[in-house]
């Protein structure tokens, strides 16, 4: 597995990482723990390095799995995990006050089976509680010893600036895809110019870019693409145009269209990690597999001008949740 450092002041991972949160949350009844962890750790040994969680998926239980599958080579990889809901529960709102920070941040030790904290995002910026006292905290924390970066989910670029400028950032977490490219136009290049890491979460379309979902899928009833305009039948029939643009280009390059749309987010920029998630170790193996999968200017290029002439439909997420994206 190819390495990459996130950021310029941020630790060397796997260029590709792993999504836990599928494991336990989101995306319908949870993985049996025995397997989730043998996941993680069959992960490891193909040399994922990188490991994402957080306390708000599934009640405690995602960072528990984590910590325990991790235990064994835990000065081998990198663990990032979040704070920013009132008591873990993304149903019960946002807080970030410093307290809250601070006893996330212990909690999180214990179920980790850790000292240290390696990525500590804020998981969704909170308007109650100014970005300054959020980044004070972590700042603190670091000093402390118990977490060793700092890190933004689906902030806005003057909020990254402000948390920036009290503690430096990592990395900065937010979607970005062949099907959700906005961060294109100005977070990239302030990560860019500030020397920040970017992280991809659902890289590959919350599932719909490997091709497999079309507008006759159905998802368990806790899947929360049910909630996701994008994802109604009528979005999922019009972007499969997007699948058919993936899946020349994999006929070409001997690749499948998910390790197509993961090395077309390699290869954008050198700090650039995505996470995708499974729960399935076929799909793992073939997400890896994006790292050796070289696109050459033409390919991209090719890509490019065939994104270009598609419409993308239905918006990423509900209006609830679009509030939180991008403060």
């Amino acid at each position: 597995m190819q390495k990459r450092k996130l950021g310029s002041s941020g630790p060397e991972v796997s260029a590709i990482g792993l999504g836990c949160m599928g494991l336990s949350y989101g995306y319908g009844p949870a993985t049996d723990r025995q397997e989730a962890i043998r996941l993680i750790q069959m992960a490891f040994e193909r040399g994922v390095t990188f490991f994402d969680t957080a306390e708000a998926y599934g009640s405690f239980l995602n960072e528990e799995i984590v910590g325990e599958a991790l235990a064994p080579f835990r000065n081998q990889v990198v663990i990032a995990t979040k704070f920013g809901f009132r008591n873990g529960d993304v149903a019960a709102g946002l807080d970030s006050r410093p307290q809250r920070i601070r006893d996330v941040a212990n909690a999180a030790l214990k179920r980790l089976k850790t000292d240290r904290i390696d990525l500590f995002y804020q998981h969704r910026v909170d308007p109650d509680v100014p970005i300054e006292d959020v980044a004070a905290t972590v700042k603190e924390l670091i000093k402390e010893g118990k977490v060793k970066h700092f890190g933004l989910s689906e902030a806005g670029v003057q909020t990254i600036r402000r948390a920036h400028s009290v503690q430096p950032l990592t990395a900065l977490q937010s979607e970005y895809s062949l099907w959700w490219r906005e961060p294109e136009k100005e977070l990239l290049p302030t990560l860019d110019e500030l020397g920040i890491g970017f992280v991809p979460f659902s890289p590959l379309g919350k599932g719909f870019l490997p091709g497999a979902i079309d507008e006759n899928t159905t998802f368990d009833s806790t899947d929360f693409r049910n909630t996701v305009p994008r994802f109604s039948p009528e979005a999922r029939k019009a972007n499969h145009a997007l699948v058919e643009v993936l899946a020349s280009t994999a006929s070409r390059k001997q690749a499948t269209p998910a390790q197509i749309a993961l090395a077309w987010l390699l290869a954008q920029k050198p700090w650039i990690v995505p996470i995708p998630g499974t729960t399935k170790l076929h799909r793992l193996e073939e997400n890896i597999g994006a790292a050796a999968v070289e696109l050459t200017a033409d390919d991209l290029r090719d890509i490019g001008e065939a994104l270009a002439r598609i419409t993308i439909h239905g918006d990423r997420y509900s209006a609830e949740w679009q509030k939180l994206a991008n403060r």
